[in-house]
């Protein structure tokens, strides 16, 4: 197995001094990557960045992921910007097209060519380049540039399950994230997608594959499982029809919306089965988890990112995290 990298994923839904406590001990317990991801409705992810920035010194940091619809992409370039500056060259910028905007009534027209104009606004600004840019969707006058920093290149990830934008992510990204997922059946799939993608890469860089998804690990799997299952119901609305090697019954998605908008989360996850909750979680014992991490690896990911909750209780979860699943792979 060649050399794999580790992330955990935290929403905003914490108190601002908790990101950096968290990000602190994940650096300890050596994990590479702390991402905080940008899901509608909670905490924008850049003041619990910040944190982070702070309380870490190794650690990669970004956000999983914004999107150009709802944040323009010279607004991103100078929140990465200001990132960059504070982690001491640490950030990556993570784009994707977003979930759950049709919810506030946000189009999102186009979404191939809207990720891929965003990256390209956001490099042009990072490096200094005030030559200005015309696409399709977006435009930036001759003149402009960030005036925060110096010019510099930020790793660039691209959070997709569709074909088209896996080809783009094997294109013009340093990695693909498939958000929600701890199926390794996808990384096969994934790996062909980028492969057409690569073919017209400018550069020689390669596109690693980053499966994220819900985390719940404890000694005692069963509760650790139950507690999973609640957790992923929100994101298994959003993911399960995308994950074209999952067999989900006919009608299973729309039941769990429908539960989930009268808040019944326990209920939604109640009718995820065990089949599907190994697809799109990561819940059991430390050995149960290590053995969903090996597949995913040995299928050819690059990167696996432990979202939160990570435990019946956050920080124990982490601990047994980097004590006794990463340790197996190091």
């Amino acid at each position: 197995m060649t050399a794999v990298r580790f992330g955990i994923g935290l929403r905003g839904d914490r108190q601002a001094s908790e990101y950096g406590r968290l990000g602190h001990l994940a650096e300890q317990l050596g994990f590479d990557v702390v991402s905080v991801f940008s899901d509608l409705g909670y905490q924008p992810p850049f003041q619990p960045l910040l944190e982070l920035a702070a309380a870490t010194s190794r650690v990669s940091l970004g956000a999983a992921c914004l999107n150009p619809y709802t944040m323009h992409p010279v607004e991103i370039a100078g929140q990465v910007a200001a990132l960059d500056d504070a982690s001491g060259g640490r950030a990556y910028l993570g784009l994707a097209k977003g979930a759950w905007l049709a919810s506030i009534g946000v189009a999102q027209p186009r979404p191939v060519r809207a990720i891929r104009e965003a990256a390209e606004v956001v490099r042009m600004l990072l490096f200094g380049d005030d030559s200005g840019y015309g696409g399709d969707l977006f435009t930036v006058e001759p003149g402009f540039r960030l005036r925060n920093g110096a010019p510099r290149r930020v790793p660039l990830l691209i959070g997709a399950w569709g074909e088209q934008t896996a080809r783009l992510a094997g294109e013009i990204a340093d990695e693909l994230k498939v958000g929600g997922s701890a199926n390794s059946r996808l990384v096969p799939l994934m790996t062909s997608r980028l492969a057409e993608g690569a073919a017209r890469r400018r550069d020689s860089r390669s596109t690693g594959i980053v499966l994220g998804a819900v985390t719940v690990v404890d000694d005692d799997g069963v509760a650790a499982r139950e507690r999973a299952r609640s957790a992923v119901a929100m994101y298994f609305e959003v993911v399960a029809r995308l994950d074209p090697t999952a067999d989900v019954p006919s009608g299973l998605v729309e039941r769990i919306g429908r539960l989930l908008k009268v808040g019944d989360d326990r209920g939604a996850g109640s009718l995820i089965t065990d089949e599907l909750l190994d697809r799109f979680a990561f819940s059991g014992t430390p050995e149960q988890v290590a053995r969903q991490v090996r597949d995913i690896f040995d299928a050819g990911a690059s990167r696996v990112e432990f979202g939160a909750p990570f435990g019946l209780d956050r920080e124990r979860g982490l601990r047994l995290l980097g004590k006794r699943v990463l340790p197996e792979f190091r």
